[in-house]
């Protein structure tokens, strides 16, 4: 999103990309990078099933993001929004690992 933009204005792509940066971020500051990959690439056989199987992890959503990112069930809703999250979570742990 660029600066001073209007996030309503975005396309629902761009949209997508800054939940997906959010959430990869907010994963990152608690120390989750590597189980969350684990858990997203853990969860493929239950991507069928859609949003319903997002009710089964609304849990462990609220209990990490605390109710603050109710948008964050729609991007696992999402096959490409999981993708786009895992290709995102592997650059940050990448990132950290030339940072040590």
């Amino acid at each position: 999103m660029s600066v001073g933009s209007d996030p309503s204005m975005d396309t629902p792509e761009e949209q997508r990309d800054d939940l997906v940066e959010q959430v990869a971020r907010e994963i990152q500051l608690r120390g989750l990078t590597s189980s969350a990959v684990h858990f997203l690439e853990a969860s493929r056989p239950y991507r069928a099933l859609g949003a319903d199987a997002m009710l089964f992890f609304d849990p462990v959503l609220h209990g990490i993001f605390g109710g603050e990112l109710p948008s964050a069930s729609e991007l696992l809703a999402d096959e490409t929004g999981i993708e786009l999250l895992i290709v995102r979570l592997e650059e940050i742990d990448e990132e950290i690992a030339w940072d040590a």
